[in-house]
């Protein structure tokens, strides 16, 4: 991977909110995690939650969150919005700070969600030697389409070595 795919962005503090589910795999077991998430959104986009979200976000960003809530792994779908939640959501906090952010495409969102996080998790916070992840909730935000392809960028927040 080349080092270009990454940059460093201050950004102001942001919520999203997010309706999740808690992901019941172990935290190495990458395969199984991917398949719950996929399973999670699949069946969100298909019975009509996903569009209720879209409604009434402020932008076309859509988010996939992560975060450790009392000690369990949540994986979130999520918009930017002034509306006040529905009964079951989130509204997830993002600080402000540096993130880390790693820009990519895919086939499907699915595709794009998991060679992010690979890239962000596997390549470029291993190898860094200034900035880390501490935790906190990261998210990869789908931004759209270009090409036939689905394009967006994950954001983790980190900290100064």
């Amino acid at each position: 991977m080349n080092m270009a795919d990454y940059t460093l962005e201050e950004k102001d503090s942001f919520t999203v909110l997010g309706v999740g589910t808690e992901l019941k795999s172990d935290y190495t077991d990458f395969a199984g995690i991917n398949k719950e998430k996929s399973d999670f959104w699949q069946a969100f986009s298909q019975d009509g939650r996903l569009d209720t979200l879209k409604a009434i976000a402020t932008n076309d960003y859509v988010f996939a969150v992560n975060e450790a809530v009392n000690n369990k792994m949540m994986h979130y779908a999520g918009v930017m919005t002034e509306a006040s939640a529905p009964e079951e959501a989130r509204v997830i906090q993002f600080p402000k700070g540096e993130y880390l952010v790693v820009n990519g495409e895919g086939k499907t969102a699915d595709e794009l969600n998991n060679k992010l996080a690979g890239l962000a998790f596997g390549q470029v916070l291993p190898e860094a030697k200034n900035f880390a992840y501490v935790g906190g909730p990261n998210a990869t935000v789908e931004m759209g389409q270009r090409n036939g392809l689905v394009f967006g960028e994950m954001w983790i927040p980190v900290v100064r070595k």
